[in-house]
């Protein structure tokens, strides 16, 4: 293969694999690049979330805290005045006033109502005349009776008989005497109606929802109304809900056990009070927006690395079919058209080739020169059309002699051949020269008036040294070959015979 030719071919591969390299590092940059802003995007999103639904946890917990403010002033107050000695000395309406002053200033107000040790109703604030009435069943009252605790207690919620069976929490103190003991109670009842009016005001995704929860668990009031009746139930031992307990504030995503989304819970414990506000976001609801622009970005990305791969696949192609194209112009450029064995010109590359490496290595280097006999006057006898016959004939008998890729047979030039052996010694090459004259021989003739072929051979073996040229070689093995000749042809002669 010349030189020009091994050139363009080494080129066309390294142009190959830059292309390949370029277009695979452009590939892993653009989908890095897209996921690094993908990844970006969704946490974005996901922040941004994250700060609105806080904004509503503190906004709704600012108001329950002011709420409950409002109805525990008004039962310090119930309680202060319940206490003053003058009390019975004033008129009934006067007594009503004073005991429920502040409750008037309470939402959603269910009733305030004051008990004695017994849970016997004492006042109410929707009546100056009480009925006689007792309430020691209520868990607020028995909660304060049992417990020495001075802090707000805060219900369950429940039906209120009291309020047409409306669903109320009540609110309610403890009643100490100046020695500890217990004198009764104060409580208040909220319609939780009140929560879910200002609940209602604000802005959700479509699947999400707010809560308000007590610290033992217990679901107080939720918007939208919940589907499911396991939203009721007592979340004390929901993983979910023990997070709430142990971080106090903060968003996390986690799976829900009532309906089984992910969702994406942000939740404050409201100051000091036994009760957790929770606004939980459904995370299609969150990442829907980003997901269409996933989407979207993925599908264009999907578009743009497919047509990278086609058009790196589509010069690849053309780089392919030019170097095979070139290699077969290479091979037309050194193949003899008539036998398909190499041409002089390939012959003399190989010959400069293997001298070279027979340097290198102290290897021998064998050539073998031979023609066909009286092929002259086959031609003349037979005309030129079977003489090139005769030619391919004796062409494909030296490739089937021949079989080691590292050797090379050409057609030296019009009936005459050469075959250069690497790295073989003497003997190898007359024993190689003596089966390709033997095969020429036994050739069953073109047609039974026509007569057998015969070829002379010369043989040479070069041990090359330092100094040596090619040119012995050849002359050598031309010279054998033509004592072959003289000595009457059909015949091999070695160079070594003639020294």
């Amino acid at each position: 293969m010349s030189m020009a030719i091994k050139h363009i071919l080494r080129s066309n591969v390294l142009t190959l694999r830059l292309l390949i390299g370029a277009t695979s590092v452009s590939i892993i940059a653009i989908l890095s690049i897209v996921s690094f802003l993908l990844v970006r995007e969704h946490r974005t999103a996901e922040l941004a979330a994250i700060r609105t639904s806080l904004n509503i946890v503190q906004l709704v917990g600012r108001d329950v805290q002011n709420t409950v403010n409002l109805y525990d002033s008004a039962l310090n107050a119930l309680i202060d005045v319940s206490k003053r000695s003058d009390l019975n000395s004033v008129s009934l309406p006067l007594k009503h006033m004073l005991l429920f002053d502040k409750a008037e200033q309470t939402p959603a107000n269910g009733g305030f109502y004051l008990l004695n040790a017994q849970g016997d109703l004492v006042a109410d604030s929707r009546t100056e005349v009480s009925p006689k009435e007792n309430f020691s069943h209520w868990p607020s009252f028995v909660e304060h009776r049992d417990s020495n605790s001075p802090n707000l207690f805060i219900s369950h919620p429940f039906d209120s008989a009291e309020n047409d069976g409306i669903c109320c929490i009540s609110f309610s103190r403890r009643i100490s005497g100046p020695d500890g003991r217990f004198l009764g109670v104060a409580v208040a009842q909220m319609k939780l109606d009140y929560f879910k009016t200002l609940f209602q005001r604000l802005d959700l995704e479509p699947h999400g929802f707010i809560r308000l929860i007590s610290t033992d668990g217990t679901p107080l009031t939720q918007h939208p109304e919940p589907a499911s009746a396991d939203a009721h139930t007592n979340l004390s031992n929901n993983p979910v809900f023990v997070r709430f307990l142990h971080e106090h504030r903060g968003s996390f995503i986690a799976l829900s056990s009532i309906d089984g989304e992910e969702r994406l819970y942000n939740f404050s414990e409201v100051g000091d009070l036994p009760l957790i506000v929770v606004v939980s976001l459904a995370t299609d609801d969150v990442f829907s927006a980003w997901r269409r622009n996933a989407i979207l970005v993925g599908i264009g990305t999907l578009l743009l690395c497919s047509a990278l791969l086609t058009l790196t696949w589509l010069l690849g192609r053309e780089l392919h079919l030019r170097q095979r194209a070139e290699r077969q112009l290479e091979a037309l450029a050194t193949t003899d058209p008539l036998t398909g064995l190499a041409n002089r010109r390939k012959l003399d590359q190989t010959l400069e080739q293997e001298w070279r490496r027979a340097q290198r290595s102290g290897k021998p280097l064998s050539l073998i020169m031979f023609d066909i006999d009286h092929f002259k006057n086959f031609n003349d006898t037979y005309g030129h059309q079977d003489g090139d016959e005769a030619l391919k004939r004796v062409a494909r008998t030296i490739q089937q002699c021949m079989h080691r890729s590292t050797d090379l047979a050409a057609r030296y030039g019009g009936e005459e051949f050469a075959v250069v052996l690497s790295d073989t010694d003497a003997s190898g090459a007359y024993n190689l020269a003596q089966s390709i004259r033997q095969a020429v021989e036994q050739l069953e003739p073109l047609t039974p008036s026509h007569r057998r072929l015969t070829t002379s051979m010369g043989v040479s073996t070069c041990q090359v040294k330092p100094g040596d040229q090619l040119a012995g070689l050849i002359n050598s093995a031309d010279q054998a070959l033509y004592q072959a000749k003289k000595a009457g042809r059909n015949c091999v002669i070695s160079a070594a015979e003639l020294s």
